[in-house]
């Protein structure tokens, strides 16, 4: 988003809930940074207003946290999820945690650039470097366990990424003007501690929110032992730096509860990163629904789903042998998986990692084998990546390389393995004949030059036509 001035102080004034995360506003005078919906009672004049792309580059500035807005429990900007450029790859892989666990050399070396490229680049383009924002997105992530845990402050500060406690209390006091001690006291409930061990946590999202819509497309492939689905609520295990976990997913009209069962606390900023991917949380569905209801054949759907989401991932090398192997996934799983230290519930194993099934042989027709070996080998060795920070058409590139994977279903791994949000799977015959069903042309050509009305959201248009076709289908057989 262009911070136009008067674009976001007009936002501002009529304290609009839709850019909170879009931007954030410094206020000078009370050295405050503040979401644009901050309830607030008077606007501060304009001379006093200073706007950022992100609360890092606020706190550079020398601004703390505002107390009564809340500035940390707003969704992300959606501009991170769908660009595709070497910021937005940046900032993907910093939500993801490679900061903590790598260093900024090891983020630079993950992009292909140098640590003064990168440094240059995020300053240019979000106004803070990468130790910034990796250090607000701590302080975020050590407040949320202050409140919702009764972790001593020493492990939460591990937890959350700091290398030190005199680190960790220092910038407490930067960002939020108060003590971790401070920050627990005001605390009056505990909702967030579950009796069973496990941390829940309010996930927060944008209306309007469509809550069961990627629920039930995931719940429609689940595979047993990986994933369950009962009454409304997901639940999936997790493959994580610092161990295997589990996450329970619970969707509510204005946020989705999330119950976290992990090996180490540090990984869960990476936990919360990955679950609002795989559901598309920090999505603005105004951008997409103002596209897409330009075409009148699609409008009646768009406006019947104002709320829709687009389907992510947990981990784009998981999807995409899932999609790759269609059916034949649950096999693999029965065979391959490797189990949980513990059992939670019904979830017991987390899926093969890709050198697991590179070096088997698969009970596969022999092209399909083929062609599932050597996309797991590729992934295997890092020859392919499909993780946060991957470039997009370099993945298309090496996707198409692949013996056996055609472009149709190459758009179907980069909308769901590695969300591409225009990606358009238009040879998918469910698709095809949920375009039909709508008058939209339904030969995979005619419906690719119709869908380019839809450009940068033919994604979204796809999973459109699938939910108005009924019970999820989509083609990635998961």
């Amino acid at each position: 988003m262009d911070l136009d001035f008067e674009r976001c102080y007009q936002a501002t004034r009529s304290r609009d809930p839709r850019f909170d995360g879009w931007f954030i506003v410094g206020v000078r005078t009370t050295g405050i940074y503040c979401r644009p919906s901050c309830p607030s009672p008077v606007c501060p004049k304009p001379a006093n207003i200073t706007f950022y792309r992100t609360a890092a580059a606020a706190q550079l500035a020398g601004l703390r946290a505002c107390k009564r807005c809340r500035p940390d429990a707003v969704p992300g900007s959606p501009e991170w999820n769908t660009r595709a450029d070497l910021a937005g790859r940046a900032m993907r892989l910093i939500a993801d945690g490679v900061v903590d666990r790598e260093g900024v050399p090891g983020l630079a070396r993950q992009l292909a650039v140098s640590v003064r490229q990168l440094h240059r680049l995020l300053v240019d383009e979000v106004g803070a470097p990468p130790l910034a924002l990796a250090r607000s997105q701590r302080a975020y992530q050590a407040r949320l366990l202050i409140e919702t845990t009764r972790m001593p402050f020493g492990e939460v500060a591990f937890a959350a990424g700091f290398a030190s406690i005199r680190q960790f209390n220092d910038t407490l006091r930067a960002v939020f003007d108060a003590t971790p001690s401070r920050l627990r006291a005001a605390v009056r409930r505990r909702e967030g501690v579950h009796p069973g061990g496990g941390l829940t946590l309010r996930l927060a999202l944008r209306q309007p929110y469509d809550p069961y819509g990627v629920v039930e497309w995931l719940a429609a492939r689940a595979l047993t032992g990986v994933e369950e689905y009962s009454d409304g609520t997901y639940r999936r295990t997790l493959r994580l730096a610092g161990g295997p976990g589990t996450v329970t997913l619970r969707p509510a009209p204005d946020h989705v509860h999330a119950t976290f069962r992990l090996t180490t606390m540090a990984d869960l900023g990476a936990a919360v990163a990955r679950c609002r991917r795989l559901l598309d949380l920090d999505a603005d569905p105004g951008s997409q629904l103002a596209v897409l209801a330009a075409d009148p054949l699609l409008a009646p759907l768009a406006e019947a789903r104002p709320g829709l989401r687009l389907p992510g991932t947990m981990d784009g090398a998981e999807t995409a042998l899932r999609i790759v192997l269609g059916p034949h996934a649950r096999t693999l799983v029965t065979a391959l998986a490797d189990p949980l230290p513990g059992p939670d519930g019904r979830l017991t194993h987390t899926f093969p990692d890709p050198a697991a099934v590179a070096a088997v042989d698969l009970a596969l027709p022999a092209a399909r084998a083929r062609t599932v070996r050597e996309l797991a080998q590729r992934l295997a060795t890092g020859e392919l990546r499909l993780d946060e920070g991957a470039d997009r058409a370099e993945v298309r590139r090496g996707l198409l390389a692949v013996p056996g994977l055609g472009p149709a279903l190459v758009e179907d791994l980069m909308l769901h393995a590695v969300g591409d949000p225009d990606s358009f799977p238009a040879a998918d015959h469910s698709l095809r004949a949920a375009a039909a069903a709508h008058q939209l042309p339904a030969d995979p050509a005619g419906l690719i030059r119709r869908a380019g009305r839809w450009r940068p959201w033919r994604g979204y248009g796809a999973h459109l036509l699938w939910r108005a076709a009924g019970p999820p289908a989509g083609s990635s057989g998961q």
